[in-house]
């Protein structure tokens, strides 16, 4: 499959997918110095929020027995998000609900997790066809990740290798102001954020960003119902162009460190239209992230049981060998009709390259070309043209429920 590699089905839903909703980001004065805003500012109140689900992710199986038990039940969360920009830059607002509070330090223990959020955007978007594969991008289909975590403020002497200002203070021999200067040197050097950048081509291929190309900021504040986060970067960086026509695609992730959250333990959107108040052109990738499934999900569902069940887990129902195969249980969540029409027409052409390590060798997800390229075991399923458009509406009425 490509990273998906079949279809299958969970418990079908009787009513068709919706479509989704697009962003429409709103122009705001370019005097306003979109890297240092806040969740609070004003200037929000110029942008109408659109309400976004974000899925469980379930298309591979940690291995982790305490999480996967805490993770079992998930429902999808609804976000509220909102999105301004000017001429140099665009910023997404995101709130969501979350009972509990995860902030880590450089103390926590191994099984200690945060709460956090994530920004992702592909570097190339000029065909609404060949999005890149959601959560981690594919194989010559880059994402960035754009990843902020809540952590208490710590020292971490990898950033600046200042050696010296680990040593505790009680051991410094320095009393009265040397004491104060020294205590305000750990302060300085103190870590209180957790922002990263990074470029992905699949999963088990996140590298960080680290040189100038790119600038962004990012934030996260709690109040007693959940998080309100923001993210802004520039318009045009080493990276990508997002001014260079009048939408781009957008997605978000949520991780909750009381379920043990990170990697592939979250909730995530599919790609998201942001399009542009005063910008025109790419109107084709707005008309393909916004459109309804156009197949007879009920007949999808049909084909689905028959071709996919010996592989897939979706739903309520368990292939033979549950490693055997990616989970679909929520693939109508996080996926595009264009991926899930290509999954089906061309397994190969995206692949997760990896799976789960506890799986049986002879149940490989793929194998490798001639040339070192990834081979799908998922040969292509169907050719006929209604029986794809049937059975992806049917795979996109896979979801959790919402909470």
């Amino acid at each position: 499959m490509k990273t998906l590699k079949t279809l299958l089905a969970a418990s079908f839903v009787a009513t068709t997918a919706m479509a989704n909703p697009s962003i429409n980001a709103v122009k705001v004065d370019d005097g306003v110095d979109l890297s240092k805003i806040k969740a609070d500012d004003k200037v929000w109140s110029k942008a109408k929020a659109v309400n976004l689900l974000l899925y469980p992710q379930t298309t591979i199986k940690m291995n982790d027995k305490n999480a996967n038990e805490l993770n079992a039940q998930n429902v999808a969360k609804e976000a509220k998000v909102l999105a301004i920009y000017n001429k140099n830059d665009v910023a997404f607002k995101i709130e969501w609900k979350d009972e509990t509070q995860n902030a880590t330090d450089i103390k926590s223990s191994s099984n200690e997790y945060a709460d956090g959020f994530a920004v992702q955007l592909p570097t190339n978007f000029s065909d609404p066809q060949k999005l890149p594969y959601i959560g981690m991008g594919s194989e010559g289909r880059p994402v960035l990740v754009h990843l902020q975590k809540a952590v208490m403020t710590h020292y971490e002497p990898n950033g600046n290798q200042v050696v010296a200002l680990q040593v505790n203070r009680d051991n410094t021999n320095a009393f009265e102001e040397d004491l104060a200067a020294f205590d305000k040197n750990v302060s300085d050097a103190a870590m209180s954020d957790y922002q990263r950048a990074y470029i992905a081509e699949g999963f088990r291929s996140m590298t960080q960003i680290r040189d100038n190309g790119i600038a962004f900021t990012m934030d996260m504040s709690y109040n007693k119902e959940g998080w309100s986060a923001i993210m802004s970067k520039k318009i045009k960086d080493d990276y990508l162009d997002l001014g260079a026509s009048g939408a781009f695609p957008v997605a978000f992730a949520v991780w909750d460190g009381a379920k043990f959250g990170r990697d592939g333990l979250k909730n995530l959107s599919t790609w998201v239209a942001v399009d542009f108040e005063d910008k025109k052109g790419d109107e084709a990738l707005v008309t393909e992230l916004t459109k309804k499934p156009e197949g007879d999900a009920a007949a999808g569902k049909a084909l689905a049981d028959t071709m996919c069940a010996s592989c897939h887990s979706y739903g309520d129902k368990v292939a033979p060998m549950p490693t055997m195969a990616p989970n679909l249980s929520n693939i109508g969540g996080y996926s595009t009709h264009a991926y899930l029409v290509e999954s089906i027409k061309e397994p190969s052409a995206v692949v997760v390259p990896g799976y789960n390590r506890n799986a049986h060798k002879n149940t490989a997800w793929y194998t490798l070309g001639e040339k070192g390229e990834r081979v799908s075991t998922m040969p292509p399923m169907m050719s006929d043209e209604k029986q794809i458009a049937d059975t992806v509406a049917y795979l996109l009425t896979l979801k959790a429920e919402v909470k």
